[in-house]
């Protein structure tokens, strides 16, 4: 189970390091749009907040790689706890504002970490 609750810590914070580069780096290109079904003009109006949006799934990744390399377990533990609910939060405001799309991709795969974290 530990090796599992690794491996889904890793996969959150590699999907959010992901979600940066698409909302920092790759909001007004062909696949920004396509991915968050926008046209040209509102991406180009848009692209302030998305990048300021993008940092902070920056941040999110951060902590949760950064508790996979936490020597001590509790701490490593609290980490985890803590920055998946963000995200598992996070995911359902957007879900509920933005689209339905996000609870899938962004919520569902921290709450699955977070369960099995808990069960460990």
């Amino acid at each position: 189970m530990d090796t599992l609750s690794t491996v889904l810590v890793a996969l959150v914070g590699i999907l959010h390091i992901y979600f940066l580069y698409l909302e920092m780096f790759m909001w007004k290109k062909p696949i920004g749009l396509k991915t968050f079904r926008m046209s040209p003009e509102k991406a180009k109006m848009t692209a302030p907040l998305a990048a300021n949006q993008g940092l902070y799934n920056g941040f999110l990744a951060a902590g949760l790689l950064y508790s996979l390399f936490v020597t001590n377990p509790d701490t490593a533990h609290s980490f985890k706890v803590f920055f998946l609910s963000c995200v598992a939060i996070a995911g359902v405001f957007g879900a509920g504002t933005v689209s339905k799309r996000i609870f899938f991709i962004q919520s569902l795969p921290a709450i699955l970490a977070l369960v099995i974290i808990v069960l460990c």
